[in-house]
């Protein structure tokens, strides 16, 4: 098969100061983009900023003989998104690619979590992938080709607690990443996601009560936390960056050496008119019975 290269093209990775960011930002140099590491080097609660983390990335990428510039705006703000957007095409005359990874992480009881908490959550998750989307949207548009990589995750799904703000902020960049699809397929730009699995100061930070949660001993955890390094996530939003990725819409699982399709279906469900909260309840089974169910689509598969 052909090598998975990106001779000539310029990615912008958010969050890439840092555990699976900084993982995309390396394997995407390596392979021979020119890459803006974006990040504004906040604590994982959002608090603070440091532009060592993406000075260091960038240090170890020249290192190696790839090309990469930091830019550390905060993707929260229209005018930091816009920043990093114009970095790279002030420093490389271009931009192709944009993986929206940047993230934090604070977790808490639905109760006890404050309104605040979930505006900073959805702030940098959802608005920062829209923001720096919609800054390289015109130059997408304008060359008829971009790949966008969005970051969501399974907590988007439900199943942990203390994950309500995050989890619903995933969800809203699922949403984005499915209408953006929509819109980008006649203009020749792809959108995609991944669900990263990865042992990160992210998921340090939860670890424990997730393994209180599903009873899961001390050094059960651990062995399972040391399987899932960050760096098994970047070969699938390599390929969902490249030019010849014919998905669209889609949400891969990553990690821990596997991939897997996260997909929202439909099951055939009752159709009766008029319908009653009765017939709902008496044919309730036959509504739930995913057998026959059909994986809702965005846009045809590229071929």
């Amino acid at each position: 098969m052909t090598p998975v290269r990106f001779d000539g093209r310029v990615a912008v990775v958010t969050g890439a100061g840092r555990g699976v960011g900084r993982s995309h930002a390396m394997l995407l140099a390596a392979k021979g983009a020119r890459v803006v590491v974006a990040d504004y080097g906040v604590g994982i609660d959002g608090v603070g900023s440091s532009s060592a983390p993406a000075d260091e990335v960038v240090q170890e990428i020249t290192g190696s003989g790839g090309q990469a510039v930091t830019c550390y705006a905060t993707v929260a703000e229209p005018q930091g998104a816009q920043a990093i957007v114009d970095t790279a095409i002030e420093q490389f005359g271009r931009i192709d690619i944009v993986v929206n990874n940047a993230g934090i992480h604070d977790p808490g009881l639905f109760g006890e979590l404050s309104v605040e908490q979930f505006r900073r959550m959805l702030g940098v998750h959802f608005f920062g992938s829209l923001l720096v989307s919609r800054a390289a949207w015109p130059h997408f548009v304008a060359a008829g080709y971009g790949r966008i990589v969005n970051t969501v995750s399974e907590a988007m799904l439900g199943g942990i607690s203390e994950l309500t703000s995050y989890g619903a902020a995933k969800g809203a960049v699922f949403g984005l990443t499915r209408n953006l699809a929509t819109e980008g397929a006649p203009h020749g730009i792809r959108v995609n996601a991944v669900a990263p699995r990865a042992y990160t100061r992210m998921s340090a930070s939860h670890s424990d009560s997730v393994a209180a949660q599903l009873s899961i001993p001390a050094e059960v955890m651990e062995t399972i936390n040391a399987s899932m390094p960050p760096e098994l996530c970047a070969p699938a939003v390599a390929f969902l960056a490249h030019e010849y990725c014919p998905l669209n819409g889609e949400v891969l699982q990553i990690g821990m050496g596997g991939v897997a399709r996260i997909a929202v279906v439909r099951s055939v469900g009752i159709t009766k008119t008029p319908l009653t909260a009765e017939d709902i309840a008496e044919n309730l089974e036959k509504i739930m019975d995913l057998s026959d169910a059909q994986v809702t689509a965005v846009t045809e598969m590229v071929q």
